[in-house]
């Protein structure tokens, strides 16, 4: 028994662990999404909440990330237009400092104050007190530049090995470069590290 169960732990790692050259997929494995946020040059990362509108939110963002122009609204947020619609779950909420919400399924808020509204929860950004959230935010402003994207590794589910060209790199976030930086890319259909 105790030898079955070793075989089969390590057949599981070898499973999680491989990676088949002769596939014309790559698949990667997947982790907590992480939504960063960058404004003037610094990025602040959020944790988002797992729901309908998250979920294709990633999607769209696993393809490229999103510049928005937001503005601020009775000092208390920044919003604006995403560009495109989400599916809405809105509940009565009271917004904190560092929440990001959806409003009317296509404007985004980014809070550093309260207010009470019929929203749906996106995320809350990470560890940061509400004069921090000010600054950051740059509450006060208008037309501010906001650029959302994914943190690390996401769901790269599969990746045609034609679909790159051969001195093309693509990062495990679905982005294409030529000149990598340390991490794990896919190449010609294979898993590179560098």
């Amino acid at each position: 028994m105790k030898t079955m169960t070793r075989t089969l732990l390590m057949l599981a790692a070898l499973m999680l662990c491989g990676c088949s050259g002769d596939n014309n997929e790559v698949m990667a494995q997947t982790r907590q999404e992480k939504l960063q946020i960058t404004i003037d040059g610094k990025t602040r990362q959020a944790t988002l909440v797992d729901n309908a509108a998250t979920q294709e939110l990633v999607a769209r963002l696993q393809q490229s990330p999103v510049t928005l122009s937001l503005d601020t609204n009775g000092s208390f947020e920044i919003w604006g237009p995403l560009g495109f619609s989400l599916p809405t779950s809105n509940q009565q909420i009271t917004a904190q400092p560092g929440d990001i919400i959806l409003y009317s399924g296509s404007n985004i808020c980014l809070f550093c104050g309260s207010n009470s509204w019929s929203y749906t929860r996106l995320g809350h950004i990470d560890g940061m007190t509400e004069a921090e959230l000010r600054t950051f935010l740059h509450i006060g402003e208008s037309g501010i530049s906001v650029t959302l994207s994914l943190a690390g590794a996401t769901a790269v589910r599969s990746i045609p090995a034609s679909s790159a060209s051969s001195d093309e790199y693509i990062a495990l976030n679905g982005m294409r470069t030529s000149h990598p930086g340390r991490g794990i890319y896919i190449k010609n259909g294979k898993k590179v590290i560098i």
